[in-house]
């Protein structure tokens, strides 16, 4: 499993494309992509924040994610209305999530090179201290 908390601040001014942007994707994500396990956008206290979590069913789920055409088409808008943004990995508490731990997979062996390359990119970042409560939970 994979599971991300995007960290987003937009341009002053840009919430309402960014929230289209954001509509678009997640139902494109929910409906043409079958590793999602979900895929939301929330509006955050301060003007102009925004989180996303995302989770799929593996780390190559997310990788298709990230290369889909619907994606694809999207990044041009979304690098003109995103000031920064900040991917965290994220791990689920055992017994109180149903999902299971975050984990980086390497690409099959019969991919081409963009998948290589996203697999490298954006890399599951399993933190250490994890692994210590994973097996104490």
């Amino acid at each position: 499993m994979t599971t991300i908390l995007a960290h987003i601040r937009i341009h002053r001014g840009a919430e309402d494309r960014f929230e289209a942007i954001a509509r678009q994707l997640y139902r494109a994500t929910h409906d043409r992509e079958s590793g999602v396990m979900d895929y939301q956008y929330w509006r955050g206290h301060e003007p102009g924040t925004y989180y996303a979590l995302l989770a799929f069913t593996d780390h190559r789920s997310f990788i298709a994610h990230q290369l889909s055409p619907h994606h694809d088409d999207a990044t041009p808008a979304l690098r003109g209305v995103i000031a920064e943004m900040r991917l965290e990995w994220v791990d689920p508490v055992a017994g109180a999530s149903p999902w299971g731990p975050t984990a980086h997979q390497p690409p099959a062996a019969d991919v081409g090179d963009d998948v290589i390359a996203a697999t490298e990119l954006f890399a599951a970042r399993v933190a250490d201290w994890w692994a210590a409560q994973r097996s104490s939970g």
